[in-house]
């Protein structure tokens, strides 16, 4: 909200902001709603960590990572949304939800990604957590097919992915948490115009000087 402001010539502290957000205009933190439960499956492979916290990218589509994340209808049906970013810029190139957390979910999203970046050379890295989805024999052999490297955190460790953190924190703070969906549909419409609009487009990032993914990635 600062650099928003700031954007448009008014210049305040952040304290001061927080304030006026507080008591002036009643506006509070949301609780998120509590964490659904996950089956574990049996991993095919663990790959090293390649990243180790380097979550700098000298160039685009070099260093990628995906996670998935839970999502609530208003009826308190869960759905599940894969998404990757792009750690040169932070910008997301695919995001797919779904009423199911597979394997199959996260192919589909590494498939998006590829094809929306069709001019890419060189080793692309694309780390996750080591979720059976990203362990199994199909999203390893799918990596493999299309030369995409793999990297994994450490087990318990999510400050390893803490890119993938922070996007869908923000998913949800400033969009999935302030609607109640009645449908998936609209969910799903939701989660993709916050992607690929506002956190792409409008959104400015700290990790780019403030500056949008767009501005960024284009400037190159």
């Amino acid at each position: 909200m600062t650099v928003y402001l700031e954007r448009q010539g008014f210049h305040y502290s952040p304290a001061t902001i927080h304030k006026y957000m507080n008591t002036e205009m009643g506006l509070f933190s949301i609780v998120s709603p509590k964490k659904p439960g996950y089956e574990h499956g049996k991993p095919h492979k663990v790959f090293e960590n390649r990243l180790n916290q380097d979550f700098h990218a000298d160039r685009i589509n070099h260093k990628w990572c995906t996670d998935f994340t839970y999502l609530f209808l208003k009826n308190h049906d869960v759905r599940y949304n894969c998404s990757i970013i792009d750690l040169y810029d932070r910008s997301v190139v695919a995001s797919i939800t779904d009423r199911y957390i597979t394997s199959d979910l996260a192919i589909r999203t590494l498939k998006k990604a590829l094809e929306s970046q069709p001019a890419m050379k060189g080793e692309l890295i694309l780390h996750s957590d080591q979720g059976s989805q990203y362990t199994s024999k199909t999203f390893v052999e799918f990596c493999e097919s299309v030369h995409v490297t793999q990297s994994m955190s450490k087990a318990g460790y999510p400050y390893d992915n803490a890119p993938m953190e922070r996007y869908f924190n923000t998913l949800k703070n400033e969009c999935t948490n302030l609607y109640e969906f009645q449908t998936e549909e609209s969910l799903y419409q939701a989660v993709e115009e916050f992607a690929y609009v506002r956190y792409n487009h409008v959104r400015p990032h700290s990790s780019n000087g403030y500056r949008t993914p767009y501005q960024t990635r284009i400037a190159r």
